[in-house]
């Protein structure tokens, strides 16, 4: 099999990898920096307050796999995780609320990310047409992110979420999070999965492709 690439698909993947990365690792800058403001220092004590990439990124699902699926199976479903951030709940003043707010800051991230790249690509599409690739890129990236962090499975973010909903024990949480990567792995390879996810994205990007639009004129 020949993998060679031409140049433009080499570049188109770097520049696919690259938003990749840094969506991944503003989204669990995120969670640490929430945490750390609610009264948990075990983030900044493991050195994750910070937006240096290396800091978050985890070697199979932020090095191996994005780029298998971007270079070597693409397959048009991007897949990859940063490091998680680890959390002591026991050091917030208001457990439950606070949990929640460091929980949902990191798809809140990608939604204020996507928000920005509409915007700006919007407001720059006047002066430069080209930007509209990366910055249609920006916000494709940080909408899939945030919807699919918030499926509601262990240990996903819409996991911890039903968690609390549930009143979900820890000890089930944890049984549901090891087969997590797996049951994954199997529905991305599933159509019907697949279409509605791109329909939940479709939803949730009409906002700022709306924003682009009016704003490129």
């Amino acid at each position: 099999m020949d993998f060679g690439l031409d140049p433009e698909t080499l570049r188109n993947g770097l520049l696919l990898y690259i938003v990749l990365i840094g969506s991944l690792c503003i989204h669990e800058w995120a969670h640490a920096i929430t945490a750390d403001k609610l009264g948990d220092y075990t983030p900044a004590s493991e050195g994750r307050v910070t937006l240096n990439p290396v800091a978050h990124m985890d070697l199979m699902g932020s090095v191996i796999l994005p780029l298998l699926f971007i270079f070597v199976f693409p397959v048009g479903m991007l897949f990859g995780w940063g490091k998680p951030v680890r959390i002591n709940p026991s050091n917030f003043t208001h457990r439950k609320r606070d949990e929640l707010l460091t929980t949902i800051a990191g798809p809140g991230s990608n939604i204020i990310l996507a928000l920005l790249a509409a915007i700006l690509g919007g407001l720059l599409y006047r002066f430069e047409p080209r930007t509209t690739e990366l910055f249609g890129m920006v916000i494709r990236i940080n909408v899939l992110l945030a919807v699919f962090n918030m499926i509601p499975l262990p240990p996903l973010d819409g996991g911890q979420v039903m968690r609390h909903m549930t009143n979900m024990s820890e000890e089930t949480f944890y049984n549901i999070s090891r087969w997590s990567f797996f049951i994954i792995l199997i529905a991305i390879n599933i159509p019907a999965f697949r279409m509605l996810l791109g329909a939940v994205m479709a939803v949730v990007s009409w906002p700022m492709m709306m924003i682009y639009s009016a704003l490129a004129g």
